[in-house]
């Protein structure tokens, strides 16, 4: 399975963008994103149950972000809204089979090349 991330791009503080991660193929993965910002560690932001039944925030981005999906259309989309200076990163989506602890990056089986977001104060 192949994942590609975009919608990144530069925007001013208190804008929004919204990621897309489509998919080579039909999945019914369980899906994250994450973002890692130059110095820093990949963290994670947020992640979808397959169905879109259930869905994770990190505390950062509660009620600022929303992850939600097309199933139709191979799609997982990361809407940003209120952006910040502190939400510059490079944004990864990734995929696993197995549910679990959804912050751990090492649990997904798959990931994009990942999308570069910067906002401007």
């Amino acid at each position: 399975v192949q994942l590609v991330e975009s919608g990144g791009g530069l925007v001013q503080a208190g804008g929004s963008l919204r990621l897309s991660c489509g998919a080579s193929e039909r999945t019914y993965y369980n899906t994250g994103w994450f973002r890692q910002a130059p110095g820093k560690e990949r963290e994670f932001v947020a992640a979808i149950t397959w169905n879109g039944s259930s869905t994770y925030y990190t505390d950062s981005v509660k009620g600022r972000f929303t992850i939600s999906r097309d199933n139709a259309k191979n799609t997982v989309y990361l809407q940003m809204d209120s952006l910040k200076p502190e939400d510059t990163a490079v944004y990864y989506c990734a995929a696993k089979r197995m549910f679990g602890t959804w912050y751990l990056g090492r649990e997904y089986d798959y990931w994009g090349q990942g999308t570069q977001v910067t906002v401007s104060s």
